[in-house]
Parts: C-alpha cells; sequence; structure tokens
C-alpha cells in the first residue's frame, strides 16, 4: 500500500519512531521525516531535535521542525500537557500533509502502546469504543509497527545497531501511562507471559462486536431520527422507550459530544418539555415527544443583528439569504415568502433576534400578540425560540422570519409599491 505512496513519518528521536524510519529507508520508500520540539525539556528538548536533523542529513530524505510553547497552549486550553502535545503535534501534521500533499501520515504506535491505551480507558471509564484498541489506519494516519511489542523493536534496533535518544522522562511515574507502563503491565505479563497475543485475540473480538454494535445503531438512527438542520438533530423519544436498556442506546448515540452525566440524560425521556442537560460543547432537549441535540453557541459573539437599505436586494443572514424584490402583484406565498407595502416602511429595516417584550399583530388578526406567547402557542421548542428572527421597520415588527407576517404592513387594494421578501 504504501510503496508509490509520499509519506510523512512522525519522529521524536525515540526508539520506536527512529526504527521506523529505518524500516522505510530500507524498504526505499518515499518519505520525509516531521519533529516536534514540544520545549517541555530543556536542552534534552534541542538534542532530540539536532538527532532527528542530522539523521534526516544521512537519509538524504526532506525534514520539518516544529517548535511549539506547549505549557502555554495547554494552560490557554486547559488541557494537560500530554493532551496539549498530542493536539499539536496532530494538528500539525495534518497541515503539513494537506499543504505538501503527503499520503499518509506514519507514527510509531506498537503493541504495547495499544495495551496501555486500553487500561487507560479502561480505568476513566469507556464504553465498548475505548476498549477496541488504537487502530491501525484511521482516515491518512497509518501506525505500521503496531502489531510488534517494544522488545520486538528493541531487539531489531539492537540486531542493526540502530543508535536513538532516550526521553528521560519515560522513566517518570508522574504520569498515569507511565504508571502503568512501569508497574502494571509487568505485573500482568508475569500472570500471562503470552499477554500481548491474548490482548490482540480480545481486541479482534472486541472489534468485531463494535461493527455489529454499529449495524444496529445505524438501524436504530433511522427509525429515530426525524429531523437534521443548522439547528440540531430531532430524536424521537418513543423510539428510545421501545427498546430494552434505552440508557446504553442514549450513551452511544450521544458519548461524542461531551455528556458526562448519563443519569440526567436518561432522566430526559420522562422529563418535563424543556429540561434538558449540558456538555461543554452541546445541549441534550427534551421538547414534548422528543430529543432534540444542539451545539452551543455564544449568542454574544454571534451577529445577532442586521440593517437592510432600500437600496439592498440580497443579505445575507446567519439562517440563509433574503432577497428584496419590487414587484407588481401578488404570486406565490409560503411560510418563506411575504408580501408588504413598501409606502409603509422605513428605510433602514432592521433584521434581529426577538426578544422578550416584542409584539406584532399577526396577519389576519385584530389584536396584538406578544411574540413570546405566539412561539408558545405554535409549540416552538426551545432551540426554534433561540433562532427566530424578526424583520422590523422603526422596531415594528413586519414578519416573525418564516412563521407569520404582520397585518399592519400586508398589500391591500390601494397598496402602490409592493416589496416581495423571501429567504
Amino acid at each position: 500500500m504504501l510503496n508509490d505512496c509520499k509519506l510523512l513519518i512522525a519522529i521524536s528521536g525515540g526508539i520506536d519512531s527512529v526504527v521506523l524510519a529505518h524500516l522505510c529507508q530500507n524498504l526505499n520508500l518515499n518519505f520525509s521525516l516531521a519533529h516536534c520540539n514540544f520545549n517541555l525539556r530543556a536542552e534534552e528538548s534541542d538534542k532530540d531535535e539536532a538527532f532527528v536533523v542530522e539523521m534526516a542529513e544521512d537519509f538524504d530524505v526532506e525534514v520539518f521542525v516544529q517548535n511549539f510553547n506547549t505549557e502555554a497552549y495547554a494552560t490557554e486550553h486547559k488541557r494537560s500537557i500530554q493532551m496539549a502535545a498530542r493536539e499539536l503535534r496532530y494538528d500539525w501534521f495534518k497541515e503539513l500533509a494537506e499543504q505538501l500533499n503527503f499520503d499518509y501520515i506514519l507514527t510509531a504506535h506498537h503493541a504495547d502502546d495499544n495495551l496501555e491505551t486500553f487500561l487507560i480507558n479502561f480505568t476513566r471509564g469507556t464504553g465498548l469504543n475505548g476498549l477496541t484498541g488504537i487502530p491501525m489506519i484511521n482516515d491518512n494516519v497509518v501506525r505500521p509497527l503496531l502489531p510488534f511489542s517494544r522488545i520486538q523493536i528493541e531487539a531489531f534496533a539492537k540486531a542493526h545497531q540502530i543508535t536513538w535518544r532516550e526521553d528521560a522522562s519515560n522513566a517518570s511515574r508522574k504520569y498515569l501511562r507511565n504508571k502503568l507502563r512501569h508497574e502494571v503491565v509487568p505485573i500482568l505479563k508475569e500472570i500471562n507471559p503470552q499477554l500481548l497475543d491474548s490482548f490482540q485475540n480480545t481486541l479482534s473480538h472486541l472489534n468485531d462486536t463494535q461493527l455489529i454494535v454499529e449495524d444496529q445503531l445505524m438501524d436504530f438512527k433511522k427509525r429515530a431520527i426525524i429531523s437534521e438542520d443548522d439547528l440540531g438533530t430531532t430524536y424521537k423519544i418513543s423510539e428510545f422507550k421501545a427498546v430494552k436498556n434505552p440508557k446504553a442506546y442514549l450513551f452511544e448515540l450521544f458519548k461524542n459530544y461531551g455528556f458526562t452525566e448519563w443519569n440526567d440524560v436518561a432522566d430526559l425521556l420522562d422529563a418535563q418539555s424543556g429540561k434538558l442537560v449540558k456538555s461543554n460543547s452541546h445541549r441534550l432537549i427534551k421538547h414534548r415527544e422528543f430529543l432534540i441535540l444542539t451545539e452551543l453557541k455564544d449568542f454574544e459573539e454571534s451577529e445577532t443583528s442586521l440593517f437592510i437599505e432600500e437600496s439592498d436586494s440580497n443579505v445575507n443572514t446567519p439562517f440563509g439569504r433574503i432577497n428584496f424584490n419590487n414587484v407588481e402583484a401578488i404570486s406565490e406565498t409560503s411560510n418563506h415568502i411575504i408580501y408588504v407595502d413598501k409606502d409603509l416602511l422605513k428605510f433602514p429595516l432592521e433584521l434581529r433576534l426577538w426578544k422578550e417584550g416584542d409584539t406584532f399583530q399577526p396577519l389576519g388578526m385584530s389584536g396584538k400578540k406578544k411574540i413570546s406567547k405566539y412561539l408558545k402557542d405554535e409549540k416552538a421548542s426551545l432551540v426554534e425560540k433561540e433562532n427566530t428572527w424578526v424583520l422590523t421597520s422603526e422596531n415594528k415588527v413586519i414578519w416573525v422570519v418564516g412563521k407569520r407576517a404582520d397585518e399592519r404592513f400586508k398589500v391591500r387594494t390601494n397598496t402602490k409599491a409592493i416589496l416581495k421578501v423571501i429567504i
């Protein structure tokens, strides 16, 4: 697969990535090296960088080096140092691959890394996905050494007199991975000398089971999802209640959206309409007989007001484009089209999110109505309410956009100028 490809090898200078680079060199593959200097070990980090640069010269291949202020990134993004380093390096590798047309990014993860990742996920609590191991291929990231153990890699390096850089932090018990590597895994291997082989069999069975689960979830989603749009995804609660273990389905469907309070999520199935559960990035809202999954939005940062001049014919909005056209007569109508008496308008018009206290006179009615009451009567969900816009003239509502026009601005028999407004 890799023979005719342009490859980027992620190389730290440690034994695993150095062996991977030597193997690619022995196979005459077309590759370049990419090294991250995380500036976490002072002079040692610089020596790692110099080692990789010298290695690239010996191999006569291109090398890319990027320096990161890892501690500052970790503080700013509230990440552990290890997670910060992971995000920084993968973002950079993918950026390099995209800009310079590398077909694959190779990393040197091996069988022991796979076992350690499994144990980390297991100790922290996880679902089936967290127990299926590191994938051999994930998009354009390939891990050719995954079937091999740390002992096999060390034996290869010694047999071929390969030199590498030792990272002293690997011996530290400070990080969970190192604690498992030095204190837990040796005991497991003592209990079962064939631990890695047994572990590979376990992963194979778990991955087979995962495929069955994914097929089942796909069928469930086809039944449960009734709509998907920019505002969110809506699920039928009845479908969750029809299965034997609703909480398991809730977990599998929503585990990637940051939720942690799974009892609260399950309680939404029988909660009052309007109840919700938040994660750092999403909300799950109970609305009548539905659950609505939406992203959290910072409305203070988003544009919530636009002004429209008389000369404007097309206006881009957060929910689509609105066209303003002068027409001779009324033709087709829908929720997305209104016709108004242009002479009754005072420009600039304002397009904004509705707010408490807004009122309008719904088309066909004689009295005014609060928009909050109108949305309640229409049984609008919390998401719909938050994303309801109004078109106004001198703060008088012309249109609850996409829902109902105002009686005061409608076209009458004596109207001389008709303005067609369409989403």
